[in-house]
């Protein structure tokens, strides 16, 4: 093994174990993995940032974007209709779940397909009274198995198209995944459907602020008397007293109650405040600010709501703002203009200072604010709301433009007018032309972690080939055919990559995996289609841990998931894939 080779191995290797132990960002250690391999003289300073320019990594931004304005269009929700009908079933009801958000990813992003059906899914289960930890899965499933079909249904899928075009001059066209990506998801969805869903746990999590924060406990109310010293004082600084571990719900004074008032407002005399804090804090401020306790606030959420201002629940998504940090830190109210009332993490509500609480994606927030204001400071942060769509991040406009367009530009890549990254990123800056997108939205809606991630992965996977590591992690598979089948090696090859998917980025498995499938089809004089096709459908299939793609992560909060529980449903389902995907890629591309 040569130096340049033990170095890359070391590299990747750190790279992995920091992946799986998840405490730093994937797309921080992807760069850090990058900086290393230049300093230590695996990739050429010169070269160093070249894979930002990569064709996959314009690809995947322009999609993330298209995804945006076509959530935005609302023509993607009509898709939906027919779920009421199969509500009252629930092997139908996970069945058109699966199915609709497995449509939209294979052309939207997974992550935005799921994120446009959470809120049904999750009001569709809670009047159907059922909890939402039994649809919640099967339809982040379903996001991920829909992506398998075409080219632009998950980055995997572009990042091995691009090595495709690397070695033979010519990539994977929109559908060429289809025939093996269809009988894959569809095999997926029915098993899920079938029988998968049954595996999980039943777990009361449900949609009711009320059965998941208990927050009544921590609601009383004060009022201000005249030798009060923070008479004449902002709101903002009764809870920068508590240092952002009270939150002021609501105000009255005189006959008029004023719900999440503005921080900048003036206290007076006899001002009557409800305060959410526990009972330590309540009487730090009680004490320190000389107020009076009055008594209870109620036993109900619902006096602290009115047309004006609202209460919902809302989850924390992977590269939200609030990741890492705290309310306190973030100023959420001072800032944003919302009270955080609760936090729940994996179904159980978090009973540490709500201004103390470092967030985590999948966390599910308890929030108050004005109905008009939030959807603006929700998609600022990061926050996807989980109520029935009577809120949304976005208004839809009912507009045809952005469909229209997108279709466009597939037909243009489809008839080979256009490669995707100039055909996609020429629908995007139409769509700003028209009106159909505005600069900060197009900005907003690129998963700026996943860019990272890839344009800094390319370079060191490609040093991973460059050394001739890819051929020295390929010899033993390739030693097999003396002794097994290639199609076991094939299968062996999509389990191995499987494993990988589930404990690091699935796009990051894809560009270190695709090189060794190649390597793998040289050294077996194969057709290098069948072990690429191998990869995509093992780098997609992320189905036994939260943590391999950001659709698991999504729904183990609103779902009640933990870490264990999703393996009951993903291991028989890597199975089913292994099984079904291994004759299918056989078949349409032989060896």
């Amino acid at each position: 093994m040569y130096t340049d080779q033990i170095i890359v191995f070391a590299i990747i290797g750190l790279a992995l174990i920091l992946f799986i132990w998840g405490k730093i960002r994937y797309d921080v250690v992807a760069m850090m993995a990058l900086i290393g391999a230049v300093i230590l003289g695996v990739v050429p300073a010169d070269t160093a940032f070249l894979g930002f320019g990569h064709p996959a990594v314009i690809t995947v931004a322009a999609v993330l974007i298209i995804s945006h304005a076509l959530r935005n269009s609302g023509v993607v929700e009509l898709a939906t209709r027919f779920l009421q009908p199969a509500a009252g079933h629930p092997t139908l009801h996970i069945f058109a779940l699966t199915a609709v958000v497995a449509i939209c990813s294979a052309f939207m992003n997974n992550v935005g397909a799921l994120a446009l059906m959470l809120p049904i899914a999750i009001g569709s289960a809670y009047s159907s009274k059922r909890p939402a930890s039994e649809v919640l899965m099967p339809l982040s499933f379903g996001s991920l198995l829909g992506g398998l079909t075409t080219l632009i249904g998950t980055p995997p899928n572009i990042i091995i198209s691009s090595f495709r075009q690397a070695e033979t001059g010519q990539s994977f066209a929109m559908f060429d995944f289809m025939p093996v990506g269809l009988g894959v998801a569809v095999a997926g969805i029915l098993f899920i459907s079938l029988i998968g869903w049954r595996l999980l746990p039943k777990r009361s999590v449900n949609n009711s602020e009320k059965s998941l924060f208990q927050i009544e406990d921590y609601i009383a109310d004060v009022r201000i008397p005249e030798n009060s010293p923070y008479i004449g004082h902002r709101l903002v600084d009764l809870e920068t007293l508590a240092q952002g571990n009270v939150a002021v719900v609501a105000l009255v004074r005189k006959e008029d109650r004023m719900l999440a008032p503005s921080g900048y407002m003036r206290l007076k005399e006899n001002d009557i405040l409800t305060l959410e804090a526990d009972t330590d804090i309540l009487q730090k401020v009680v004490d320190e600010a000389n107020l009076e306790i009055i008594g209870s606030a109620g036993d109900s959420t619902q006096a602290l709501q009115s047309d004006r201002v609202g209460i919902l629940e809302a989850v924390v998504t992977p590269g939200s703002r609030l990741e890492g940090r705290t309310a306190h830190n973030m100023q959420l109210h001072t800032h944003h203009g919302i009270n955080t009332l609760g936090v729940a993490r994996q179904g159980q509500p978090v009973n540490e200072r709500i201004g103390r609480v470092r967030f985590v994606a999948g966390d599910v927030l308890l929030i108050q604010g004005i109905r008009e204001e939030m959807p603006e400071a929700l998609a600022s942060l990061g926050l996807l709301p989980l109520a029935e769509r009577e809120l949304s991040l976005t208004p839809k406009k009912g507009s045809i433009v952005a469909p229209l367009l997108f279709a466009v530009a597939i037909a243009l890549v489809v008839f080979g007018i256009l490669p995707p990254q100039i055909s996609f990123l020429g629908a995007v800056g139409t769509m700003v032309l028209l009106g159909e997108l505005n600069l900060r939205d197009l900005y907003e809606s690129i998963d700026w972690s996943i860019i990272v991630l890839l344009g800094a992965m390319i370079p060191v996977g490609l040093a991973l080939e460059a050394t001739g590591g890819t051929a020295l992690i390929a010899s033993p598979l390739i030693a097999l055919s003396d002794i097994i089948p290639i199609w076991a090696i094939l299968a062996l090859l999509i389990f191995i990559t499987m494993m990988l998917s589930d404990v690091m980025n699935n796009a990051a498995t894809a560009v270190l995996m695709a090189p060794i499938g190649i390597s793998i089809a040289h050294g077996l004089g194969a057709n290098i289609d069948t072990f690429l096709i191998a990869v995509a459908i093992g780098s997609s299939s992320t189905y036994l841990t939260p943590i391999g793609h950001q659709s698991n992560l999504l729904v183990m909060g609103p779902g009640g998931y933990k870490f264990g529980d999703y393996w009951r449903m993903g291991l028989p389902l890597d199975i089913l894939i292994l099984i079904v995907s291994v004759p299918l890629i056989l078949w349409i591309w032989p060896l």
